[in-house]
């Protein structure tokens, strides 16, 4: 997750501090970024991450028996297959609209589509495992309500941190990284809340998007070059499997409960 922040820096000459947020099939979370290793975690998904919920609705829909989405991976189906769609032919709601935090939630979302795409199996006379008529429809309604729901609380960690002076009132920088950052509409999404906020999005290329060795690599340039973490001696020293990163905030960012204003998406 660190290696994610960073990349950017690798890229681009992007100083600190910034925001960044990480949208991949493992992982989804917004922190600030106060240094190479100094992290304020402001949010995080509460269940599963965007690009796992994005497969398994691919799954759900066999988009691999698609003609044209075939040899994609599940995320990459849905935006194809989106392009050709009708959004507004589904009213999916995007979730957790009350709670005024930077967290996110996406397993009740994927309840609600399994459960229209059983209704729809049923209407159209066909077997799960078949592609339904309306599975455009459906993959361009599921990426904007997923699109949505990461730009509000997006919008929220950014006028949190103008608000307490932890970002600059003007040219601030959000960083979008992990796989799902590939995703041009979802970028879109992000580029109308950077623009409502005076920021500017920085996304890394996609190949430096997804788990690569070349990101951890620059980690360690970073760490070396500021002197952190460098151990000349690895005895007795403990390892974990999970660790978190920075100093989770989120709870002050929930009760400052900010409210966003309404932006149109028009994507």
């Amino acid at each position: 997750m660190e290696a994610h922040a960073l990349t950017i820096r690798l890229t681009n000459k992007v100083e600190f501090p910034f925001l960044v947020l990480l949208i991949s099939g493992g992982h989804c979370l917004l922190a600030l970024v106060r240094g190479v290793s100094d992290f304020l975690l402001l949010g995080k998904s509460l269940d599963i991450a965007p690009g796992d919920m994005l497969d398994k609705v691919a799954r759900r829909l066999s988009l691999i028996k698609h003609p044209e989405c075939s040899t994609m991976s599940g995320g990459k189906a849905i935006e194809h297959l989106a392009k050709q769609g009708n959004r507004l032919h589904f009213d999916f709601q995007p979730p957790m609209q009350r709670a005024k935090n930077c967290d996110f939630s996406f397993s009740g979302l994927q309840h609600v589509i399994d459960k229209m795409i059983m209704q729809k199996e049923k209407e159209e006379g066909i077997e799960q495992g078949q592609v339904l008529s309306s599975a455009a429809d459906i993959a361009a309604a599921v990426q904007h309500t997923v699109a949505c729901h990461i730009a509000k609380r997006t919008h929220r960690a950014l006028l949190f941190c103008k608000q307490r002076g932890f970002l600059r009132q003007s040219n601030a920088v959000l960083v979008v990284s992990g796989g799902v950052a590939s995703n041009l509409y979802i970028r879109k999404a992000l580029e109308i809340v950077t623009n409502a906020t005076q920021c500017t999005l920085l996304c890394p290329p996609p190949r430096l998007c997804t788990d690569n060795g070349v990101m951890i690599a620059w980690n360690g340039v970073e760490r070396l070059r500021a002197g952190l973490g460098i151990l000349h001696n690895t005895e007795g020293i403990r390892y974990e499997p999970k660790c978190p990163l920075g100093v989770d905030i989120s709870k002050e960012v929930g009760e400052a409960a900010i409210k966003v204003p309404r932006l149109k998406m028009k994507i």
